[in-house]
């Protein structure tokens, strides 16, 4: 039985796990991130690494998901926007503090991989996830591969562009998806409707204690399977955007199956009906061919630490 040791890095905590062949995490610990500190959070990252194979000394490779851009080799963290990351060498520092192979991978591809290999998609040979949380990820898998692109960013899904001239989106793009179709899109879409309509928004304004402006995606959800009409609306809306981009994803890629993963895949048929309404009303043409499932991920919190051990396993 080979195990290896996988590395969930996101802004606020390093989770860390040993994995064996069939997905089962064994043992696990975690740090809280410190995402201003750089060296700090590269250290921490060792920290858990060296504890895990301290405790399991035939682990043989460790896989690290960061949120975070990471260039063609997987070696170097270019850009991670929560983490205060800029041309990191990550990989090579790991390994040889650690003394064990090390894979470097984006927090989406290592989810979207667990997925394939152990969750709603490991039956198929092709496969696109959306990973829905305050803002948007993606993953591509074709022909049984993890499609990295020519420089190793494929997949930044939340960048596609939805509503042309649309709201201005931290990558310098408007109109992109996760304007549309994340977390802080549904926090947006609430609070611009309890505002504008305050009698539908009774009991989102009773959670947010009064104040549009202070309302959360917590609340939003809280409120919509209480029957909140302005809650239930945010959903309609993100879930069809969310829809419109599954239908483009499977007009261009043609994948067997498409998931829906991320923190708001908590909010289960609120998120989900929607988004799978849309996805078939934009493909009412395409009546004459097959087209993919749209599937919510299974893997929940640990597809990072699963995903990022099982990458490892291939080194």
């Amino acid at each position: 039985m080979t195990l290896t040791i996988g590395i969930d890095v996101g802004g606020t905590k390093v989770a860390g796990g040993v994995v064996d062949e069939k997905g089962t995490v064994l043992a696990s610990n975690r740090r809280p991130t410190p995402a201003s500190d750089p060296a700090g959070t590269r250290d921490t990252i060792v920290e858990v690494a060296a504890e895990l194979a301290a405790q399991y000394p035939a682990a043989t490779a460790i896989g690290i998901g960061a949120a975070a851009w990471i260039d063609a080799a997987g070696s170097t963290v270019l850009f991670a926007p929560n983490l205060a990351w800029r041309d990191e060498p990550l990989r090579d520092y790991v390994t040889k503090a650690v003394g064990l192979p090390t894979v470097l991978e984006n927090d989406a591809n290592v989810a979207g991989w667990a997925e394939f290999r152990f969750g709603v998609a490991q039956h198929a040979d092709s496969m696109v996830m959306i990973t829905v949380g305050t803002g948007i990820g993606g993953a591509v898998v074709i022909n049984g591969g993890l499609w990295r692109g020519a420089n190793g960013i494929a997949a930044e899904l939340g960048h596609i562009q939805s509503v042309p001239d649309g709201h201005p989106c931290g990558c310098g793009r408007l109109g992109c998806l996760e304007q549309y179709a994340s977390g802080n899109a549904l926090v947006r879409f609430g609070r611009a409707g309890a505002a504008k309509k305050p009698k539908r928004a009774a009991k989102l304004l009773e959670l947010a204690g009064g104040d549009p402006q202070a309302i959360t995606g917590r609340q939003i959800t809280d409120a919509a399977r209480a029957g909140d009409k302005v809650a239930k609306d945010a959903f309609d809306q993100v879930g069809y955007w969310l829809g419109v981009a599954l239908a483009d994803l499977a007009q261009s890629l043609d994948p067997a199956i498409l998931v829906i993963g991320g923190g708001v895949i908590d909010a289960g048929p609120l998120l989900m009906e929607p988004a799978e309404r849309a996805y078939r009303e934009q493909l009412a043409n395409r009546n004459r061919f097959p087209v993919a499932e749209v599937k919510a991920a299974q893997m929940g919190n640990a597809a990072g630490v699963v995903g990022a051990a099982d990458l490892a396993r291939r080194v």
